[in-house]
C-alpha cells in the first residue's frame, strides 16, 4: 500500500509541475511535442494533435518537451549545411518553438511548474486547515521559579517573536529551535500578545538535568501518540516507533496527553526502571526501560503543536502562511546543507519518500479514513512546496538552471550559444542523477537496517 500510494502522490506532484510548465507553453504559443509522467519506455502513449501523450515504466519524474527547446547537433550533420555562430546561439528559431518565444515568456514557461507545486499546496492546505484548522503560537505552561517566569512569561501569550524571528503558528516556535539552537549563554527574547497587548519578555535560560525515555509528543493531544522517537534512547532501544500509543506508566492510565504531563511532573523520571504500555494497531504491548539523564538548556514554557479551527478569512491566511512556512523550512533545511550542518546522507529520494508516506498511513489509519486523508494531504504540501523551491535552484538541469541562461540573455539582449547550453544541461543532468542514485541507494540502505 505505501509504495501505491507513494507512486500516487509522487505522480500527481509531476502532474501539477508538468502541467504547469504545458499551460503556459501552450498559452504562449510553444507548441509541446510531448506530455509524459514517468522515465524511460513508454507503458501507454497517444497522439493528439501536434502533442503526444505519454504514460512510461518509471513512475519518478516527468517531462513536458516542447519544440526547438534542446540543440540537436544530429540535426547539422544530417542536412550537411554549415551552422553559423548565430545560428547556434538560437536566432534563427522556428515558429511555435521554444526558442521563438521572447525570454519574458519563456521565463514565465519556466517558472509555471514551480509556481503550479505552490498552487497545488495551497489548495490541499486550504483543505487541511479548513478540517482541521492551525496552530496557534500559545504559550500553554510557564515552570515555576523558571527565568521565563521571572521574566514575565504567563500561560496563554501568544508569540509573535522569537530574538526578532516573526512567529505565526506553533511550528515556527519549533522551527526556531531547530535552525537557531540555544546557547550557554545566549538570551532568549519573546515578543508575546497578551490581552491585546504587545509585550517584550527577555531572558537567559538554564542548564537543566533531567531524566528521559526519549520519546516526543503533541502536549495538547487527546492521546499520548509518540511523533519522533529518540534514536539510541531507552524507549527506541524497546522498540517504541513513532505512531504508538501510550496508554499506562507503572499501572496509570493516561488518556490524555496533558494527562501524562501531570503524571511527569507530580512523579519525576528517575534512573530506575519504569514499565510503559503502549498500543500499536490495536494490540497493546508493555516495555521496561530505565530513563537516562540529559542535561539541555530549558527554555522553562511549553507551547501550543495542536490546532484549532479558524473561519474562512482565517483558513485563506493560514494557507498562504502554510505555504510559506514550507518553503522557508525548506531554504533553511538548503542552508544546513550549504553550511555542512546537514549532509547528503539526510536528503530523501523517492524510496525514502515512500517511506514516509507509508510510516504517515500506518500513524493515522486508526484515526479514519478523513484523517488518513488529511495527513496524506498535509504531506502533499510539505512535498509539494519543497519541489517547487527545488526546482528553482539555478543548477542546470533543473527549471532554475534554464531561468539562468534566459535571464542572461535578456540581460545581454544575445541568446547564450545553444551548443554550450546543451552540453552544461546535460553533464548536470547525469550529476543529477548520480546523486539521485546515491541518494536512493543510502535510503534503501537506512531502510534495511
Amino acid at each position: 500500500m505505501r509504495w501505491f500510494l507513494a507512486i500516487i502522490i509522487i505522480g500527481l506532484l509531476v502532474f501539477i509541475h508538468e502541467l504547469g510548465h504545458f499551460l503556459i507553453a501552450r498559452i504562449n504559443g510553444v507548441e509541446v511535442e510531448e506530455f509524459s509522467l514517468g522515465f524511460g519506455p513508454r507503458l501507454i502513449s497517444r497522439q493528439i494533435g501536434r502533442t503526444r501523450y505519454s504514460l512510461k515504466v518509471l513512475p519518478l519524474g516527468g517531462s513536458c518537451l516542447m519544440k526547438g527547446m534542446d540543440y540537436d547537433e544530429e540535426d547539422d550533420e544530417e542536412s550537411g549545411e554549415t551552422v553559423s555562430r548565430d545560428d547556434l546561439a538560437g536566432t534563427a528559431a522556428e515558429e511555435g518553438s521554444y526558442r521563438a518565444a521572447s525570454p519574458g515568456r519563456r521565463a514565465a514557461i519556466l517558472l509555471a511548474g514551480p509556481f503550479f507545486n505552490f498552487l497545488l499546496a495551497f489548495a490541499a492546505a486550504v483543505v487541511v486547515i479548513s478540517a482541521v484548522g492551525f496552530d496557534p503560537a500559545r504559550v500553554l505552561t510557564v515552570e515555576s521559579g523558571s527565568p521565563a517566569e521571572e521574566a514575565g512569561l504567563r500561560e496563554g501569550d501568544t508569540i509573535t517573536a522569537i530574538n526578532g524571528r516573526k512567529v505565526v503558528i506553533g511550528r515556527d516556535v519549533n522551527a526556531f529551535f531547530t535552525f537557531e539552537p540555544l546557547k550557554e549563554g545566549d538570551t532568549l527574547i519573546l515578543q508575546v500578545e497578551r490581552d491585546g497587548q504587545t509585550q517584550s519578555v527577555a531572558f537567559q535560560p538554564e542548564n537543566v538535568t533531567v531524566c528521559r525515555m526519549g520519546i516526543t509528543y503533541d502536549a495538547g493531544a487527546d492521546a499520548v501518540r509518540v511523533s519522533a522517537v529518540t534514536e539510541g534512547s531507552p524507549l527506541d532501544e524497546a522498540g517504541v516507533r513513532a505512531g504508538d500509543v501510550l496508554t499506562a506508566i507503572d499501572g496509570t492510565p493516561l488518556g490524555t496527553a496533558e494527562e501524562l504531563t501531570a503524571y511527569l511532573d507530580d512523579h519525576p523520571l528517575t534512573e530506575r526502571p519504569v514499565r510503559v504500555t503502549c498500543l500499536r494497531d490495536g494490540e497493546i504491548f508493555e516495555v521496561s526501560v530505565t530513563p537516562i539523564p540529559v542535561t539541555y538548556l530549558d527554555t522553562g514554557f511549553d507551547y501550543n503543536m495542536g490546532r484549532v479551527k479558524t473561519d474562512a478569512p482565517g483558513v485563506i491566511r493560514y494557507s498562504f502562511y502554510e505555504v510559506k512556512f514550507w518553503i522557508g523550512m525548506t531554504v533553511d533545511s538548503l542552508k544546513m546543507l550549504l553550511t555542512g550542518q546537514a549532509s547528503i546522507n539526510d536528503l530523501s529520494g523517492p524510496v525514502g519518500i515512500a517511506d514516509i508516506v507509508g510510516t504517515t498511513y500506518e500513524e493515522s489509519r486508526s484515526e479514519g479514513v478523513l484523517m488518513t486523508f488529511l495527513s496524506l494531504l498535509n504531506l502533499v504540501i510539505l512535498l509539494s512546496a519543497n519541489l517547487g523551491v527545488m526546482n528553482l535552484l539555478p543548477i542546470p538541469g533543473l527549471d532554475g538552471g534554464k531561468l539562468l541562461f534566459v535571464i542572461i540573455e535578456g540581460v545581454s539582449g544575445r541568446p547564450v550559444n545553444r551548443r554550450f547550453e546543451n552540453t552544461i544541461q546535460l553533464v548536470a543532468a547525469a550529476l543529477l542523477m548520480m546523486l539521485m542514485v546515491y541518494v536512493m541507494y543510502h535510503d534503501v540502505m537506512r531502510l534495511l537496517t
